[in-house]
């Protein structure tokens, strides 16, 4: 891995869930082309600060929520679609950092979250066999020829979504929607009766009344900007190389290579080889960059991989992300943490409880089980408090709508539910309501971390 990096690089090395039956493979480097001349969607500037952020995390002094979408989709693109899963993110950064005393770096699976790698390249039904639905940037979900054909122009469909969300997320994120002193009305209808939503307002009624306290103390009439705005980055799986590479520039300030894809960029299980193409896209670019850890890693691969990913060991460069599924994190997760204990190059250890828990209902529906989430998330902080790591963070597939995909919760959503308003278009998202029950029960594990802190200090 020592040799030079570029952004093309990675079309020397193996690669696995990059579709390669595009039926013209001219009109596809046409759009590649056309997308490297596209303006960049982040600015480096702002991927430096999520690194100091992150950096943060992997001293203990903050916690990182990154969450939302499994698979954005091109039907499901709705301004309240995006306002409410941007209000999600920051009623669980809330519950969060009220009860874990540190600030919530908060990053969403938002504005370029399209591709899913597939256990199988095809689909059979009926005796009729199609490509598999790979989200919406490469074909789509409908099960004839013309749908699940590769099609170009889907990239640039993305490109433009995604642009069009990171714009309303910044005018959410500083017009002052997201005023701390306006807390105690982000509600989700849906969720005004549940006990989370009863919680919900208790909880910012704390926080309204604490403002109004600062502000009598100091004498401001008018919100601080501190409290009046929030930086919200984004992220996505690094799948499609070829559309990262359009996107990598170089930053005229530093000349660092830079993917303006999104603020961060996560390495899948499927894809995380240490020969592979996407392990050497990923070393090469400054942005911070997340490594999906499940059961088939190994500590000795770890450690390799992290010398290739952050060899110079900077602060929020890497994020280690957890997937190993609820029967198995104790058996997996302490020798990992434990090696990179002893190894001492920093990194944050994030936890997804989603995709270890995916299974399949008696009536067809792909699904997960509430408690088993909420299970690896404690066994998460359990075995980082044994192993003296910091539980940095949580990474969930999460969506501000009232959807029926996953079973359980305050609500008990059960299997005869499932049917009414199940609308992801890949994998299972926890609804508001879950969302919000698993952050209070977070929130009461990280407390219980803190509380000896505080007396012991």
């Amino acid at each position: 891995m020592t040799r030079t990096w570029t952004p093309h690089s990675w079309r020397e090395k193996p690669v696995k869930h990059i579709p390669d039956d595009y039926p013209d493979p001219r009109a596809l480097a046409r759009v590649e082309e056309e997308l490297s001349r596209l303006p960049p969607l982040v600015f480096a500037s702002e991927t430096r600060k999520l690194t100091a952020a992150l950096g943060q995390v992997a001293e203990g002094k903050a916690f990182l929520l990154q969450g939302g979408d499994c698979a954005e989709s091109f039907k499901e693109f709705t301004a309240d679609n995006i306002r409410d899963t941007f209000r999600l993110i920051l009623q669980i950064a809330v519950v969060l950092t009220f009860a874990g005393g540190r600030p919530v770096v908060k990053v969403g699976r938002i504005a370029g979250q399209f591709a899913k790698p597939r256990s199988s390249p095809v689909e059979t039904i009926g005796g009729i066999t199609l490509p598999a639905y790979r989200g919406d940037i490469i074909n789509g979900m409908e099960f004839n020829a013309a749908d699940r054909t590769p099609d170009p122009k889907r990239l640039l469909k993305a490109y433009h979504q995604s642009s069009a969300t990171l714009n309303l997320l910044r005018a959410f994120a500083q017009g002052g929607y997201s005023d701390l002193c306006n807390i105690h009305r982000w509600t989700l209808d849906f969720i005004a009766g549940s006990p989370q939503g009863e919680r919900y307002r208790r909880l910012a009624d704390q926080i309204f009344e604490s403002l109004c306290f600062m502000r009598a103390l100091t004498g401001h009439s008018e919100p601080q900007s501190s409290v009046s705005s929030v930086d919200l980055f984004t992220s996505h799986e690094a799948l499609l190389l070829n559309v990262e590479e359009a996107m990598t520039r170089v930053d005229s300030a530093s000349g660092d290579w830079y993917d303006t894809s999104a603020h961060m960029l996560w390495i899948g299980e499927r894809t995380n080889q240490l020969d592979g193409g996407h392990v050497e896209f990923m070393r090469g670019i400054q942005n911070p960059i997340g490594l999906k850890c499940g059961p088939r890693m190994d500590p000795d691969t770890l450690l390799r991989l992290i010398d290739v990913l952050n060899p110079k060991a900077i602060p929020g460069r890497l994020t280690l992300i957890g997937r190993f599924g609820a029967d198995k994190t104790a058996e997996c997760l302490p020798r990992l943490m434990a090696a990179t204990r002893r190894d001492g190059r920093p990194v944050v250890w994030s936890s997804d409880p989603m995709h270890g828990n995916t299974l399949q209902a008696s009536n067809g529906y792909k699904t997960r089980l509430f408690d088993r989430i909420l299970s690896e998330v404690k066994t998460f902080t359990q075995v980082a408090a044994s192993e003296g790591v910091h539980p940095g963070g949580l990474h969930l597939e999460m969506t501000g709508q009232n959807v029926t995909e996953c079973l359980g919760g305050a609500q008990a959503v059960t299997e005869d539910d499932l049917s009414s308003r199940y609308h992801t278009h890949c994998d299972p998202r926890l609804n508001a309501d879950q969302a919000l029950q698993l952050a209070f029960l977070v929130a009461e594990k990280l407390h219980e971390l803190r509380a000896p802190q505080v007396r012991a200090a």
